[in-house]
């Protein structure tokens, strides 16, 4: 292996994973779900044994047996859903796969990106731009597509002219405080940085979702989080050194929009 080939970021998230199937690893994580239930639904799902194997192995990272650093993350999450369980589990599922996985974090920031302005992209472009990043190498192509097929059965997006075309879906409101606080650090772990708090409030990697409440009350209140302030003068958000031992603020809520 050469010295670039080595540098090349891991794809990690390369299969098509429906949102029931992460919604059932959550339930898993939750204690309110059994493996071999999860398991009968990748058989539903008519997959032959060394893809359930594949699937299952991203499904735990995802959930049920994240990396090290992240499990707080997770427990946090889930606590938060199972608090309250109006909490939309295809925000929690989003919010941990961008934060484990840096090819669907980077995948949806691109996206997020190129359909700012006129609400859709080509899969061309898609295929190009994740090229760049992660080379033109086997598995990049039939990976990314797979990402496209996740994102769109998360209701983030659709695929139209025989998907050559991305249409970004109309974002969910989300107007809970703590769910909030919660996809803002999961946004600040994809970046591997603290964000600024109004890049944040139209940030690319969170494109299906429309943060309503007021990030700077959101984050001064949050156990996880923290306001600093730099050269610039605009207010960043951090994750605190102790958040990953901080319990899930789930008492503190504020509505859900439907």
């Amino acid at each position: 292996m050469t010295s670039s080939q080595a540098a090349r970021p891991q794809i990690g998230f390369d299969r098509f994973i429906p949102l029931d199937w992460a919604a059932g690893a959550l339930r898993v994580r939750a204690g309110m779900e059994s493996v071999s239930t999860l398991d009968a639904r990748l058989v539903a799902g008519g997959l032959g044994t060394p893809s359930r194997k594949k699937n299952r192995s991203l499904l735990n990272g995802l959930w049920m047996d994240p990396p090290r650093d992240l499990a707080p993350f997770a427990d946090r999450g889930v606590e938060l859903w199972k608090g309250d369980p109006e909490v939309p589990i295809q925000a929690l599922c989003w919010g941990m796969a961008i934060a484990t996985y840096p090819f669907f974090g980077k995948f949806a920031e691109l996206i997020g990106r190129l359909t700012s302005i006129q609400g859709d992209c080509t899969a061309i472009e898609i295929h190009r731009r994740m090229a760049e990043t992660y080379g033109e190498r086997e598995g990049i192509r039939r990976a990314t597509n797979r990402v496209i097929q996740t994102q769109a059965n998360w209701s983030a997006c659709e695929r139209l002219d025989k998907a050559r075309r991305i249409v970004r879906q109309p974002p969910a409101p989300i107007s809970h405080d703590v769910l909030t606080a919660w996809l803002v650090e999961a946004a600040i772990r994809c970046a591997g940085k603290p964000l600024s708090v109004t890049s944040l409030q139209s940030s690319a990697v969170l494109y299906p979702f429309r943060l309503d409440r007021s990030l700077t009350f959101v984050i001064s209140r949050s156990p996880a989080l923290e306001l600093r302030s730099e050269g610039s003068g605009l207010p960043l958000a951090a994750i605190k050194p102790t958040a990953g031992s901080i319990p899930c603020a789930s008492s503190s809520r504020s509505r859900v929009s439907p």
